[in-house]
């Protein structure tokens, strides 16, 4: 059964994952790229549910601002390690340095999902936290990982859906939260407006 919002929605996010997600639950949206610089957010002293949580808010707010009359769903994944905000690597040495950390011991990860519609006030958020059960990775794997790309653009360096399970001995929590949007999270959160 497609799930459906009797208000149009807007996905403020570029990431295909995200759009797929939703797609494959059967919402109907469009989509607008948030025009936040994600890189001006301060890590700093900030817990990274807190971060997650701020970062996917600006990004449904600044989409929102330009369509006031529709409900704007924003979301933001970020790793936990031992509370070190890990989000997407800057670059081949810096996806490798993550890659040895989080593949050595369990981590979280945490998807941020914001929904906003500025018309009428509506300001929501929250996040889900799954934790990553990595199988220890050897210096082969880690190198043909990163020689791979895969981990561009992706938070804590690799792509649960894209390979990056090989690497997992298991979860717990979701999986979708893993994949970039816990669909179980955004189906309470919408319900409110469905028709």
């Amino acid at each position: 059964m497609a799930e459906q919002t009797n208000v149009p929605v807007i996905l403020a996010s570029s990431s295909p994952r995200r759009k797929q997600l939703l797609a494959e639950a059967g919402y109907k949206f469009t989509i607008v790229c948030p025009d936040i610089d994600e890189s001006a957010f301060d890590t700093e002293g900030i817990n990274p549910c807190e971060f997650a949580e701020r970062l996917a808010l600006a990004k449904a707010k600044s989409v929102a601002e330009k369509f006031p009359q529709c409900l704007v769903l924003g979301a933001d994944t970020v790793a936990d390690y031992k509370g070190w905000i890990i989000g997407k690597p800057a670059d081949a040495a810096e996806a490798e340095e993550i890659t040895r950390r989080l593949f050595s011991r369990p981590h979280k990860v945490i998807t941020a999902v914001a929904i906003v519609r500025l018309s009428d006030g509506t300001e929501i958020v929250e996040s889900d936290s799954t934790t990553v059960y990595p199988k220890k990775l050897t210096d082969n794997q880690i190198a043909e990982h990163i020689k791979g790309g895969s981990w561009r653009g992706k938070a804590g360096a690799y792509a649960i859906q894209e390979g990056g399970d090989e690497f997992i001995e298991r979860i717990e929590g979701s999986l979708t939260n893993v994949m970039g949007l816990p669909m179980e999270l955004v189906r309470r959160l919408l319900k409110g407006f469905t028709g």
